[in-house]
């Protein structure tokens, strides 16, 4: 929604700092921070870099290393229909809270507002680095992924290789520094890559499902698998009772569809956020669930040699395998996972630089000076990009690509990513939903319910994917996710003491009618305060709404 109406009037002040109206909508945004990003994203372009972040059907794939132990075929197939509807009631209460408070913050601001002036400050703290973490940990993820992906296709050629830890290191960081760099150098193309993406995805899921559909049984390949060991052979050999194997096993549908707030992290790139960022939620939620589902019940049918997946370093490689009967029909199909992992990787870099500007324009991280600044040349918050990079590295240096590390960095991606969402609709519903005043998008008399289920989601399963991964237990399938999460909570309450007396978030900014005078005059102060706006930018942003810039007020 424009969050300011009326005829812009925009005037610069006496000196350096241009002194903006209260109806100047293009300086002042729900954040209360200055309109520092150029609206480039549409509706369909932000949809698109919810499916491209989502990239549901190659995460899945990429990550089927963790899910084919739970349950086999049948383990898999239900407990992403199962998460994926939890999941639905998650992003409904994150659109709401999105439409009433669209914001780069996302998650951060939300959990800043509902619970109150009381606590909202440090609630808010905590939620914004643990959603910044999360896309930390899901970039290092999606880099293993395509690390990974191009280990195995070079494998598939060359039979006396042996892959190592190390060249799935050096792919790591190769990819990982590719990302980061398109991302920062070629921001305003982001938006048409993100179009790019949504094709890549739906045609590329297309040519997957045709493949592995038609090719088995065929030339003399293997027929397909049967309808009883894609929907009713469960199998599981990890030493938990097969009701907590299902529950665990949802942790790969998690991994897949759990980054419903991703569109919310470019609220400010979005023209009208208040209505199009809920429905590229919804877009992206509903688009990959049925993806998703597609791909996993045509690649279940694929296998013929079921035990043959445990052996293989990168399962969704010997699917193909045994899908196509070849190698080169195998890395066809793996250059359209690489492909859209690829894209997707660049999309998170995308959200983590933007969510870590956020809370650095707050003065809530160090260096916030250079943290918080977006490159006038580059349109875009460059150093924080960088950072986000130069962490993902150090991930990488720490683990070296082993599979006990994917597995953490899997973990750690949905134990951060819950906890945020904690921080945001669990106070939501405690204070019955009184802090915020809603937007164009509200579940009304629903949204107890939705909230109530959500929590309740999110807290049970916080707990159960703490568990080891099978039983007994040794170094190898130990569940470090609750150790990394632990430990960063603790550095993320050291920095709360040391830093909070400059953190700047003003939660009843935030939570102000978008339309009252207060919120107006609340804004303008705010404005006022940010130096680094030049009348020159001020020119520009007029001329962007349509206004003449040769009056002598602009000269």
């Amino acid at each position: 929604m424009s969050i300011l109406q009326g005829e812009k009037d925009v005037s610069p002040s006496d000196g350096d700092v241009p002194t903006p109206t209260a109806e100047s909508s293009d300086l002042i945004n729900a954040s209360g921070h200055v309109q520092e990003l150029d609206r480039n994203f549409s509706l369909l372009a932000a949809a698109g870099v919810g499916l491209v972040v989502g990239s549901v059907w190659p995460a899945i794939g990429g990550s089927i290393l963790v899910a084919i132990y739970n349950g086999g075929p049948p383990g898999v197939i239900y407990e992403f229909i199962t998460v994926s509807v939890l999941y639905w009631i998650v992003a409904a209460s994150l659109a709401e809270l999105a439409s009433a408070i669209p914001s780069s913050g996302g998650v951060y601001h939300w959990a800043s507002v509902t619970p109150g002036k009381r606590w909202g400050r440090v609630i808010g703290f905590y939620a914004g680095y643990w959603n910044w973490l999360a896309w930390v940990f899901g970039a290092a993820s999606m880099s293993f992924i395509f690390a990974n992906t191009v280990v195995q296709m070079y494998g598939l050629t060359h039979s006396d290789f042996v892959a190592k830890s190390w060249h799935v290191f050096v792919t790591y960081l190769i990819v990982t520094w590719i990302a980061c760099i398109c991302v920062c150098l070629f921001n305003s193309a982001m938006p048409h890559l993100n179009m790019v993406g949504i094709f890549m995805i739906l045609a590329g899921l297309f040519i997957t499902i045709v493949v592995v559909a038609a090719m088995p049984g065929t030339g003399g390949r293997p027929s397909h698998a049967s309808s009883s060991f894609v929907w009713s052979e469960w199998t599981a050999d990890i030493g938990y009772p097969n009701g907590f194997v299902f529950v665990a096993g949802m942790l790969n549908g998690a991994y897949s569809v759990g980054t419903p707030d991703a569109v919310s992290h470019i609220a400010e790139e979005v023209p009208n956020p208040g209505r199009n960022v809920p429905i590229a939620i919804a877009a992206q939620m509903v688009v990959g669930f049925l993806t998703g589902l597609l791909y996993i019940i045509a690649i279940m049918y694929a296998i013929n040699d079921y035990n043959a997946l445990f052996e293989s370093a990168f399962p969704i490689a010997e699917i193909y395998l045994q899908a196509t009967g070849s190698s080169s029909g195998a890395i066809g199909l793996l250059c359209l996972l690489l492909f859209c992992v690829g894209l997707c990787l660049v999309g998170v870099y995308i959200t983590a630089g933007r969510t870590l500007w956020a809370l650095a324009r707050d003065q809530a991280t160090p260096f916030p000076k250079y943290l918080g600044k977006v490159s006038p040349k580059l349109g875009m918050p460059f150093v924080a990009t960088i950072t986000c990079g130069c962490l993902v590295t150090v991930l990488g240096c720490i683990y070296e690509g082993s599979t006990t590390a994917f597995n953490a960095f899997v973990g750690s991606f949905v134990l951060m990513s819950s906890a945020s969402y904690i921080a945001a609709i669990l106070p939501h519903l405690l204070t019955r939903r009184r802090n915020i005043h809603f937007g164009p998008f509200q579940l009304g008399k629903l949204g107890m319910v939705f909230n109530f289920i959500a929590c309740g989601y999110m807290i049970v399963w916080f707990v159960i994917y703490c568990f080891p991964f099978a039983l007994p237990t040794d170094a190898g399938t130990m569940n470090y996710a609750c150790v990394i999460w632990g430990g960063l909570t603790v550095f993320v309450t050291i920095w709360w003491f040391i830093g909070q007396s400059r953190y700047t978030t003003d939660t009843e900014r935030l939570s102000c009618q978008p339309d009252s005078m207060e919120y107006k005059d609340q804004h303008l102060k705010r404005t006022r305060q940010h130096q680094r706006v030049t009348p020159a930018w001020h020119r520009r942003q007029a001329s962007k709404a349509g206004i003449d810039t040769s009056a002598s007020n602009f000269k």
